[in-house]
């Protein structure tokens, strides 16, 4: 009974932690440290997309380079003012956000020798930024939860997409963000290719909508956020470090086979072979009185 009582205990002191972690976890001010490296790595994706060209177009055109980083900074505060029919210039009234940012943006495409921008690229400290983006991407995900929440309480979508929304805003903005760069790829959208990080923002919202709203999952909030937030890190370093870009690819073959049509258009395709082949065996058996063709 001792060693009974002893792993009553030890589990009991493991949960305690779990939630103590997740409490502290989740109460963090992303301002400024979180804020920064958010800020630094969606800076340097706009510059790796720019490829060879982000030189002469930061110099030459200062402007449409710092309102596209802008847009891809706050992206995810962007759409969901436009969602919840906000105003659109919400994500602006902080200055200090702004200034940060701004300072970002320099520094990454300004900087004597790409300084920082070489700096983000060494292993250590990007998987250090990308923990860091990913701590914050739990906050904002929880957060769209919350705020839909209150505004829309009955709405279990609404919900959904506000977090996702949050979470992974700067996949749906993209393409405006490519056009004031004067770049327009309009077939490149999440959309119709669900980038990873959308797909991991949509379970994680749908998870923090289901904790709140449903017996489905019984357990304290902060042990919950500690969940999503360890779902969202294990995706972003598989990604990171080992290039996983597509693990849901499995599941989602399956789901469309099944549930979309896929079963009923490849027993079509059967079939359709099926006919082919016998009316060309038909065509080639000779009638009663003719001879085969040598």
């Amino acid at each position: 009974s001792g060693s009974v009582m002893l792993g009553v205990d030890v589990g009991s002191v493991d949960q305690a932690t779990l939630l103590a972690y997740g409490a502290w976890i989740h109460r963090l001010k992303m301002y400024p440290y979180f804020d920064t490296a958010h800020y630094l790595l969606v800076t340097c994706e706009i510059r790796d997309e720019m490829s060879s060209a982000a030189g002469m177009f930061s110099r030459k055109h200062p402007l449409s380079c710092w309102l596209s980083t802008m847009l891809m900074c706050f992206a995810d505060s962007f759409l969901a003012s436009f969602l919840l029919g906000e105003p659109l210039i919400t994500p602006f009234k902080r200055h200090d956000d702004i200034l940060l940012a701004t300072l970002i943006w320099y520094l990454v495409f300004y900087a004597p020798f790409d300084a920082i921008y070489k700096m983000t690229k060494i292993t250590p400290v990007k998987v250090v930024l990308s923990i860091m983006k990913e701590l914050k991407r739990a906050h904002k995900v929880a957060q769209g939860v919350s705020h839909a929440a209150k505004l829309y309480p009955h709405s279990y979508l609404v919900q959904i997409l506000v977090g996702t929304a949050k979470g992974a805003g700067t996949g749906v903005v993209r393409p405006i963000e490519q056009f004031v760069r004067g770049v327009w790829m309009p077939t490149h959208n999440e959309l119709l290719r669900p980038s990873l990080y959308t797909k991991v923002c949509l379970i994680a919202s749908t998870l923090l909508v289901l904790e709140a709203n449903s017996p489905l999952i019984n357990a304290p909030h902060d042990l919950v956020y500690l969940g999503m937030l360890g779902f969202l890190l294990y995706f972003k370093l598989a990604y990171l470090l080992f290039h996983v870009s597509e693990p849901f690819a499995p599941f989602e073959n399956l789901f469309c086979a099944v549930a979309m049509g896929g079963i009923w258009d490849a027993l079509s395709r059967a079939i359709a072979a099926s006919r082919e082949r016998k009316a060309a065996n038909k065509d080639t058996v000779p009638l009663p009185g003719e001879k085969k063709e040598q």
